[in-house]
């Protein structure tokens, strides 16, 4: 069987981005903090125009170009989201959609009509998921077959305006063309998977009475030097016409909403990151070992046989803070990490604990502590710098892409090589993606001998460099959703025209496609 993989990866970036150093003097913040400890330079804001449809478009359409591809023969168009613009319809339709229009005069009004679309929704590693979906359909054509699937990632990743998340936003989207016998690389079907269900990270529908919004209205226009009368509150729920049949919005007691901005507990999030992708690369090293992939001099250390390492990057630092567990589990039974544990001491037990919730907090504290000591030892810098600091340059400066953080890594990665003129053909990229709630995905990746023929087109970082800085009242009007003019006026790339009005149904969206 000929080997199935990625063959080409396109990036959409917003071309708007605000500078952490701006962002640092809007909330007060360290700069320092958050160039040096986390790795953050800029954030990628989406334009006023722009949302999670139009981004995966607009790397989709790069994507068939660069490609020369015949929308006909695209049978499959999966997408990892989990910024969907509707609780129904996927937003992968709406990206169809957009390329229809766009291939209508070359191909026909209808040439994706026999594609299959679907969104795949695991918070960050829905993409992983649907490549994972993606290659078993193409393999399973076989060779003769050449079928041809896209996997499109696209988020806005978004946090509350003065939370303690909002410094790792970031936004885009990107396109995987899969196929056999890829120029870039081919992923073997060995996949080592861990499911754990948590509430780390989470988006509810939130239930707000009515009684409560009004008195959020009223207290605003209190602090807005308005004159409020006592009992104001209650004349004015008695006087809302709930009992009229046509308001759709005052009859009931209760609204339920549904935001773009999570509910997360951030350092219990880390946890389940580095236990998820611990136990994942534990199912992946028995499988690995047992397909006879490493030989018997190599099983010790399977992360050693990666040239690269590429993982869910929520911002730049963030994979070096949860690979220490790794690290340990490949290396722990041999003469080096005894030589490591002389240096900081064995790893907390449980059985070490009290038997209580108390315990369980405690252990975990003490997990956490061990796993910093793990990562400033000389050995796991020297890994990091060699592995996986090529991986969080692009990162750096777009932030979080949720989905398609892995990838932007990957592109990052095989960028930085192409450009430094490391050749790559013939060894392996280790992959380990993470998605809250929680689960985890390690599988590899075989660079294959054309690698540096799609990588010379990517020019990633040139996309990244060409971007326009924004000011802190632009950042916060986009981010509130109150500035409807672009900042940049949209040219050759899809734009989000209209939502719901009288030409259409309630949240109806439509698409077009601006040229050049």
């Amino acid at each position: 069987m000929p080997p199935v993989g990625i063959d080409d990866i396109a990036i959409y970036v917003p071309r708007l981005c605000f500078d952490m150093r701006d962002f640092a003097q809007l909330r007060g913040a360290q700069y320092d903090k958050l160039k040096k400890g986390l790795g953050l330079s800029a954030m990628a804001i989406p334009d006023a125009h722009e949302d999670t449809a139009t981004m995966g478009a607009n790397a989709a359409a790069r994507l068939i170009d660069n490609n020369s591809l015949d929308p006909k023969r695209i049978g499959r168009i999966y997408l990892g989201t989990e910024s969907a613009l509707d609780g129904a319809k996927p937003t992968a339709t709406y990206i169809m959609d957009m390329l229809q229009q766009k291939y209508a005069s070359q191909f026909g009004a209808h040439s994706f009509q026999h594609c299959d679309v679907v969104d795949m929704t695991f918070a960050c590693i829905g993409a992983v998921d649907a490549l994972h979906n993606t290659l078993d359909w193409v393999a399973r054509g076989g060779a003769e077959a050449d079928r041809i699937g896209l996997v499109i990632f696209a988020d806005n990743a978004k946090y509350e305006l003065e939370s303690n998340g909002e410094y790792t936003q970031g936004a885009g989207g990107g396109a995987l063309l899969i196929r056999h016998n890829p120029r870039l690389l081919a992923i073997p079907d060995i996949w080592g998977v861990a499911t754990t269900p948590v509430h780390d990270f989470f988006k509810p529908r939130r239930e707000v009475s009515l009684r409560s919004l009004v008195q959020d209205v009223v207290s605003v226009a209190a602090e807005h030097s308005a004159q409020i009368e006592d009992g104001m509150v209650d004349r004015i729920l008695a006087n809302l016409p709930g009992s009229d049949p046509s308001s759709d919005v005052f009859a009931n007691d209760t609204f339920m909403l549904h935001k773009d901005t999570p509910v997360f507990d951030g350092q219990f999030s880390n946890r389940c990151y580095a236990e998820s992708v611990t136990n994942a690369f534990i199912a992946f090293a028995a499988q690995a070992t047992a397909a006879g992939r490493y030989a018997p001099e190599d099983e010790d250390i399977l992360s050693e046989q990666w040239a690269r390492i590429v993982v869910h990057l929520p911002y730049a630092h963030q994979g070096k803070r949860m690979l220490p567990d790794v690290f340990r589990q490949d290396r722990k039974k041999l003469p080096m990490w005894s030589e490591l544990e002389a240096e900081i001491g064995p790893a907390p037990e449980r059985l070490d604990f009290p038997d209580s919730a108390a315990g369980d907090a405690a252990f975990a504290t003490a997990q956490d502590h061990y796993r910093r000591l793990i990562a400033n030892t000389q050995p796991f810098r020297t890994f990091v710098e060699e592995k996986m600091e090529k991986a969080q340059r692009a990162s750096s400066l777009v932030g979080n892409q949720y989905t398609g953080s892995i990838f932007l890594a990957l592109m990052s990665v095989l960028a930085s090589d192409y450009n430094e003129q490391v050749e790559l053909a013939g060894r392996r990229i280790g992959f380990c993606g993470y998605g809250s709630g929680a689960k985890a995905k390690v599988f590899e990746g075989e660079v294959r001998s054309g690698w540096r023929d799609v990588a010379k087109n990517f020019q990633l970082f040139e996309q990244l460099a060409d971007r326009r800085a924004i000011d802190a009242d632009t950042y916060q009007a986009l981010h509130r959703g109150v500035r409807k003019q672009s900042v940049i006026p949209p040219k050759g790339e899809f734009v989000l025209d209209s939502v719901g009005g009288p030409e259409g149904l309630t949240g109806q969206r439509r698409y077009a496609w601006v040229a050049e």
